[in-house]
């Protein structure tokens, strides 16, 4: 079967897994009706909301509301509020996505009004608003303590529950509750276009280096375009996009990124099965090497790139799933850009990390009506709308319509540092100056520069990164145990 008649398809008959992003996304949006892309009151729910009661909620208790126990289009169908929802997608909110979503939402709850903001700088005015309360009813959570999720966001409901109907409900958890549900999910693969896959004569999606590596000298053989796209004039697509593949996806382990690698002696090591953060970087040092990159890496262009991609300019790029959205909408080839898990594979299993972008928060300070309202329409986002679907996201839900698919591979979290331990990679990542997974896209720079110009062996750059790692260690005095 030829790959792309198994693209145009979904399905992933004669690769080793499926890809998401490879249907047409105008479809997928047809139940939501849109299309989509960086203080008084007395009303909650009650116990009896799950058997799909509405009426007049004004003397339910205030905490008895939870996601579970809304069911959309029977919950709160007689409640009459205005609620406010700030976020970080401007984006969509210019283009008319957002406002188009909550048309459909009030074709279910039309008393319900909902009035949104997008915020440029989020992160920092986020913090500003949660500190001076002046948000509205709905945010996405910026970076609180986990300790001061109760005082700023009413909870869920516990995260036992929240599990069975959503994923990654631990990551805004607390004291065994759920405080914050993703608008989408991030998984990290490969972002590539099947047209130029196929045209190049790639017949089965790579899962190791070597194999990429081929797929890529196939794709500078028999096609005009560019094999791997670096964008190395961004720097935000470099460190920041090949870091974010260390860990599980490259060795395997959850516990390695966030628990092992502070205490191990030679991280960068070639382990010889293509495998570990030495063959992730060397990827991108042998494209480079090898002319499978641009021509002139100072030139790249981040905005331009995404019609590239998309017209069949460019055959595959270092992204996060985040990507896929963007690119599907920069050009008339949407059906062709498509996404597939990393290239590398640990004792036959490939694997790939994912959770969520930000979450909705649901204001502790709002009014019960308004409380209900938020989770009414926080709810029907996150099975009804069709947003994170669209975006090319990880699914939230458990329960709503997917595209999304890395059949035959693991989907797994890198785990947290060990307590007492929370701030080892900050320490390294400074003193290492190597700052993985925190801006460290110098370094990566450096890969390209260095491949480039043939100034420095791959394995000279690693035995450099290693000696920074081992001075870091003693300076911060951090045993090594591997």
């Amino acid at each position: 079967m030829k790959l792309r008649k198994v693209l145009a398809l979904g399905l992933a008959a004669s690769l080793t897994f499926s890809m998401t992003g490879c249907g047409s996304k105008e479809e997928d949006s047809k139940e939501s009706g849109s299309n989509t892309e960086n203080n008084t009151g007395s009303s909650a729910t009650t116990g009896g909301e799950t058997s799909g009661t509405s009426g007049n909620d004004a003397d339910a208790a205030k905490g008895d509301l939870t996601y579970a126990s809304v069911v959309l289009g029977e919950s709160y169908t007689d409640l009459k509020t205005s609620i406010k929802w700030i976020h970080h997608k401007t984006d969509r909110e210019e283009d008319g996505t957002i406002k188009a979503y909550i048309a459909e939402f009030n074709k279910l709850y039309p008393n319900i009004t909902v009035t949104t903001e997008g915020i440029t700088d989020y992160q920092e005015d986020s913090l500003l608003r949660l500190s001076n309360g002046d948000w509205g009813d709905i945010m996405f959570i910026p970076s609180v303590e986990k300790a001061e999720l109760s005082s700023y966001f009413i909870p869920f409901g516990t995260t036992a529950e929240m599990d069975t109907l959503i994923n990654f409900a631990d990551n805004w958890e607390y004291n065994d509750n759920c405080y914050g549900i993703g608008y989408m999910g991030n998984a990290q693969g490969l972002l590539y276009n099947a047209a130029v896959f196929e045209k190049a004569g790639v017949t089965k999606l790579p899962t190791t280096p070597d194999e990429l590596i081929a797929a890529l000298k196939l794709i500078d053989e028999n096609t005009d375009a560019i094999p791997l796209y670096t964008n190395y004039a961004a720097g935000w697509t470099m460190g920041g996009q090949w870091d974010a593949y260390l860990g599980a996806i490259t060795t395997g382990s959850t516990t390695w990124l966030n628990q092992e690698f502070v205490h191990t002696a030679e991280p960068f090591a070639n382990n010889g099965n293509g495998t570990g953060a030495y063959a992730l970087y060397k990827i991108l040092y042998d494209a480079v090497a090898q002319g499978l990159t641009e021509e002139d890496y100072t030139t790249t262009d981040w905005e331009g790139c995404k019609a590239m991609i998309n017209n069949g300019e460019i055959g595959c790029m270092v992204l996060g799933s985040w990507a896929v959205a963007q690119m599907k909408a920069a050009g008339s080839n949407p059906d062709d850009v498509c996404y597939m898990p990393f290239p590398i594979t640990v004792d036959g299993v490939q694997y790939a990390t994912a959770g969520p972008d930000y979450c909705y928060g649901i204001n502790v300070n709002s009014s019960a009506e308004k409380q209900a309202a938020a989770m009414v329409f926080v709810k029907w986002m996150v099975e009804k709308s069709g947003w994170c679907d669209f975006e090319g996201g990880y699914p939230i839900s458990k329960t709503a319509p997917t595209s999304f698919a890395f059949e035959g591979v693991k989907i797994v979290s890198n785990e947290a540092a060990l307590a007492g331990e929370e701030d080892y990679m900050n320490m390294m990542n400074s003193e290492s100056e190597l700052s993985f997974n925190a801006g460290g896209d110098a370094k990566v720079q450096r890969i390209v520069e260095a491949a480039a110009t043939g100034e420095k062996t791959f394995d000279e750059i690693m035995e450099e990164w290693t000696k920074a790692w081992n001075d870091a260690q003693k300076e911060c005095e951090i045993e090594v145990l591997h």
